[in-house]
């Protein structure tokens, strides 16, 4: 397995090894104390799995309080990943990484808590994994502009298929600094 630190600190782009043959192929996609060693000590308390269409767009989302860090990967499928930094007080605020991911190359990205998190489909359709360090709440959810002109997220496309909600998110300077969460430097061994 290889892991891979992106320019946001915390953001990780971990490509499992898969076993293959003619049948098909075996892979491992979390092992707590193998990932515990990459830098994600978090627990994992639930999964997730959406099916989207081509063009599809799920995004930007995060939790605050009560963030969630996500560990996901697309099991069937294509999308392009991305990971926005919106901890207030930052030196990476506002700064975003994306990364292909899809069923042939097995990639994950783990995103901490505290970013914003959302994908396109590349693909007629996408089977889309999240292990999350939190439970959902409803309370605590928050939402950015897929579209953002301050962040100028390269999705690839200029008219993805949205939900209302998503269609409805506000640009990352109207939110309310009260309601981002706040960065706090963590110190990793």
């Amino acid at each position: 397995m290889k892991v891979r630190a992106l320019e946001l600190p915390g953001v990780l782009l971990i490509e499992p090894r898969a076993f293959g043959d003619e049948r098909g192929y075996f892979l491992e996609t979390w092992h707590d104390q193998r990932y515990s060693a990459l830098g994600i000590p978090e627990a994992f308390v639930q999964d997730n799995v959406s099916r989207s269409t081509e063009g599809t767009l799920r995004g930007l989302h995060l939790q605050h309080p009560n963030g969630q860090g996500k560990l996901v990967q697309a099991l069937l499928g294509e999308v392009y990943d991305v990971a926005v930094d919106v901890r207030v007080g930052s030196p990476t605020y506002g700064r975003w990484v994306g990364a292909v991911l899809n069923d042939t190359n097995h990639h994950q990205l783990y995103v901490p808590a505290g970013f914003a998190h959302g994908f396109v489909v590349r693909s007629e359709v996408a089977i889309f994994s999240y292990k999350c360090t939190g439970p959902y709440d409803k309370e605590s959810e928050l939402g950015v502009a897929w579209d953002d002109p301050e962040l100028a997220i390269a999705w690839g496309t200029a008219a993805p298929r949205l939900s209302e909600k998503d269609r409805a998110h506000p640009r990352l300077q109207d939110i309310a600094r009260s309601r981002l969460p706040p960065f706090v430097a963590v110190e990793r061994a």
